[in-house]
C-alpha cells in the first residue's frame, strides 16, 4: 500500500530542487570520524598492505581521501578478490568487518590470491551515517559511466584496470532499522512518489545478480556466517524487503542495471552482504565477525571453484 509519510523537507509528490536538498544537507551532522575510526586503522596496516590512495572527495568545506588495501605481493598469475564496504556510507560492520578481515585473516591468502579491499567507499557519509551522499545521491545506484556520485567513479576508476582478473567480488552492507524510519520515507521525498511501507528483514541475508546467480557460492557464504549469527527468515509472502527468497537468505537483484556496486568488476562470483545491527540477539562486535567470516568464506569458495 502506498503511504503519504510525513518527511519534513519538500512538497508530497513533488521532486526536490536544489533548495530542498540544500535543507536536507544542512540537517545532516557530522556524528563520527573517519580520520579517526578508519583512516588510522589503514595506517596501521600498512606493514601487511600496501595503502593506495584512489582519489578524493570535495564536499564545500570538507575533504576525504579515498583509500583502499592492496595485496603487497602481487601476482599477476593469482586470482584477484574484491572486498568492498562503506558503499553507502552508513553500514557500520561493512567498514569495520572489511578492516577487520584485513587485519586478522587476509594473511591465510598470501601467495593464493591478490586481495584488494575498499574498505570506507563514502566517508561523508560515513561519518553522517546516511545511505546518500552530499549531493543527496546514493552511491550504491550510480555505479555506471558518467556517475553523478564521486565515490562511484573513483571506485570505477579503481577497479577498471582489473575487469577480467577479478574472480570474486563481496560488497558489505546492512539493512537497520533506519531504512524504514528514515531513509525510504526520504527517497520518496525526493523523488516526489508515494512511500511503500516495508519491513526490516531481522538477520542476514545476501543479495546475488538475477544476471549470475551463482546459488552454490550463496549458500557457501550462508553456511559460513550462520555459525556466528542468525539468516533471516523471508516474510509471509515468501520475500525479503519484497524481493522472492530464491533461497535460503538469498535474494536476488540485477546489478548492473541498478548501478549496484556489485556489478561493477565482471567477477564470476558476486554478492552483497546485509547484517542487520539491530536485532536485539546481534552486537557489533558479531554484525564484525559475520562480514568477515562471509568475505573468507566468498574468497575460500572462489578459489576452489575457479572455473
Amino acid at each position: 500500500m502506498t503511504s503519504a509519510a510525513f518527511y519534513p523537507i519538500g512538497t508530497p509528490g513533488v521532486p526536490w530542487g536544489a533548495a530542498e536538498k540544500a535543507v536536507w544537507l544542512a540537517r545532516q551532522q557530522r556524528r563520527r570520524s573517519y580520520q579517526d575510526e578508519v583512516v588510522a586503522v589503514i595506517a596501521g596496516l600498512r606493514g601487511q598492505w600496501d595503502v593506495v590512495e584512489y582519489g578524493e572527495l570535495a564536499y564545500a568545506q570538507v575533504r576525504y581521501r579515498l583509500l583502499a588495501l592492496r595485496s603487497r605481493d602481487w601476482d599477476a598469475a593469482l586470482p584477484c578478490m574484491l572486498v568492498t564496504g562503506g558503499v553507502h556510507g552508513y553500514e557500520t560492520s561493512g567498514v569495520h568487518g572489511a578492516l577487520q578481515f584485513a587485519e586478522r585473516h587476509a594473511g591465510h591468502y598470501a601467495g593464493r590470491a591478490n586481495l584488494l579491499v575498499a574498505p570506507c567507499v563514502s566517508p561523508w557519509a560515513y561519518e553522517r551515517i546516511h545511505r546518500w551522499n552530499a549531493d543527496a545521491i546514493d552511491p550504491n545506484r550510480s555505479f555506471r559511466e558518467d556517475s553523478p556520485a564521486q565515490e562511484s567513479a573513483a571506485l570505477l576508476c579503481l577497479v577498471a584496470p582489473l575487469r577480467g582478473q577479478v574472480l570474486m567480488h563481496i560488497d558489505l552492507h546492512e539493512t537497520t532499522d533506519s531504512d524504514e524510519s528514515e531513509f525510504r520515507p526520504a527517497l520518496a521525498a525526493r523523488d516526489g512518489v508515494g512511500y511503500e511501507p516495508d519491513g526490516v528483514p531481522d538477520g542476514f541475508y545476501l543479495v546475488g545478480d538475477s544476471d549470475n546467480p551463482q546459488p552454490a557460492f550463496q549458500q557457501a557464504v550462508i553456511a559460513a556466517v550462520a555459525q556466528l549469527t542468525h539468516i533471516a527468515p523471508a516474510d509471509a509472502q515468501g520475500k525479503i524487503i519484497g524481493s522472492p527468497v530464491a533461497a535460503h537468505g538469498v535474494i536476488h537483484y540485477p546489478v548492473k542495471k541498478l548501478g549496484l556496486c556489485a556489478g561493477i568488476s565482471g567477477a564470476r562470483y558476486t554478492t552483497t552482504t546485509e547484517v542487520y545491527p539491530d536485532s536485539p540477539t546481534a552486537t557489533p562486535e558479531q554484525c564484525n565477525a559475520a562480514q568477515a567470516a562471509a568475505i573468507r568464506a566468498a574468497i575460500d569458495y572462489a578459489l576452489a571453484h575457479p572455473e
